[in-house]
């Protein structure tokens, strides 16, 4: 069934982008190692969830939505067919 546009945009709304929890337990981990970093730099591609600028690396974390993955927690929650 397609959506109006309204519709999946007030959808798309919700998806947050920045302090997700599976991000959120990664820079725990980082920071428990006592390991600095910074957030969501914008000057570089694809703006990076964690930057260590002095080792010249970065951490992109992307959660089960984004890659499609058939598990509990991800998958595809708003294409579900309607009958």
């Amino acid at each position: 069934m397609a959506e109006d546009p309204a519709a999946r945009s007030r959808i798309m709304r919700q998806v947050k982008s920045v302090d997700t929890k599976p991000e959120m337990k990664v820079r725990r981990l980082v920071h428990g190692l006592e390991v600095r970093y910074r957030l969501h730099v914008k000057d570089l591609p694809g703006k990076p969830d964690l930057v260590f600028r002095c080792r010249r690396k970065v951490i992109f974390v992307h959660g089960c939505f984004w890659h499609g993955h058939d598990c509990v927690r991800g998958g595809d929650a708003g294409s579900e067919e309607q009958s």
